[in-house]
């Protein structure tokens, strides 16, 4: 009987891990452009963290698939006036790549949530078209949320150049890894290294990513965006 989709990037999620010698990853569902039923589809198969775009888009399904307790993720950029809906709405912001947006999500983060998890974006490849910090601004970022109780730094996020050739994307991975073990130490809190998606999570994990964002294999080719 064929395994499903969600099934088999578990299985190569764990044996990537196995391989190296790592802990297992989690696996954080893309769901940016899927409509709700697919989420919940998913969902029904055991997957409950997903990772949306689009603040707007993301609310939309947030309050349609509310009974079903689900984890969800801000992995698009994140622009200063959606700030305050980000903090009201998500579990976890893995995007936050300037100093002006600490204070926003702080000031509007619900007493009555717990606090808001964060990742650091960095811009490892120094890509123009990217967003992200540079790697030197990583830890004036970090010192940043730690001041910040409404805040809570779990880590750091990248999205490297999608070079053809492996040992390209291999170094890029190890930067992170090595970056992410400095922000860690004398940090307990700081858990999460995201990086690696559809073509490339089972490279990430040997090189150090505790969690991984794969959309395409799960769902297929990307629609249309829902909402900006």
């Amino acid at each position: 009987m064929p395994v499903s989709p969600l099934e088999q990037i578990r299985l190569d999620m764990d044996n990537a891990a196995r391989a190296a010698g790592r802990p297992p990853a989690r696996l954080l569902a893309v769901s940016k452009t899927q409509p709700a039923d697919a989420v919940a589809e998913l969902a029904a198969q055991g997957q409950t963290a997903f990772g949306e775009n689009y603040v707007q888009e993301a609310a939309a399904k947030m309050a349609a698939l509310q009974a079903l307790g689900l984890e969800w993720h801000l992995i698009g950029h994140l622009q200063s006036n959606k700030a305050d809906q980000a903090a009201r709405l998500f579990d976890w912001v893995q995007t936050v790549d300037r100093p002006k947006l600490v204070p926003a999500l702080a000031r509007h983060r619900p007493a009555d949530r717990p606090a808001l998890n964060l990742l650091v974006q960095v811009n490892i490849d120094d890509e123009d078209s990217k967003h992200g910090c540079a790697p030197e601004a990583v830890p004036a970022l970090a010192a940043a949320i730690d001041a910040e109780p409404r805040l809570l730094l779990r880590g750091l996020m990248a999205i490297p150049a999608p070079f053809p050739e492996p040992e390209r994307r291999q170094a890029a991975f190890v930067r992170m890894r090595e970056l992410f073990e400095a922000v860690a130490a004398g940090r307990p809190q700081v858990d999460t290294l995201s990086m690696g998606m559809s073509g490339d999570f089972a490279q990430a994990i040997t090189a150090g990513a505790t969690m991984v964002r794969v959309g395409t294999a799960l769902f297929g080719a990307r629609r249309a965006p829902l909402r900006g």
